[in-house]
């Protein structure tokens, strides 16, 4: 399935709830997800890592499309690498923490 084609059924299954709850109402959910996606990764649980994952995806792609982005579009920054030096893999120099 492409990126298009999911936000498209993620639209056509929640779109009149998500435009009902708005845009700040789905980003808050999407960081409830992200927390559980969170946990999931901690615990390394399979199972719970996969639908965590979906869940996030499913919640990016909602706000996405109330804030009038086209997901695939979106990713298409990263067709050619990474986005600020253009290169695979990446070699800007690593981020300080």
């Amino acid at each position: 399935m492409h990126l298009r084609e999911f936000q498209q059924i993620i639209e056509a299954t929640y779109g009149h709830r998500d435009r009902a709850r708005g845009k700040d109402g789905t980003f808050r959910w999407l960081a409830e997800e992200v927390g559980e996606l969170a946990r999931a990764v901690r615990t390394g649980e399979p199972a719970a890592l996969r639908e965590e994952f979906s869940d996030v995806l499913a919640w990016t792609v909602s706000l996405a499309t109330l804030c009038g982005v086209d997901a695939e579009d979106a990713v298409s920054r990263y067709a050619a690498g990474c986005p600020k030096c253009h290169q695979r893999p990446c070699a800007c120099p690593p981020e300080k923490s």
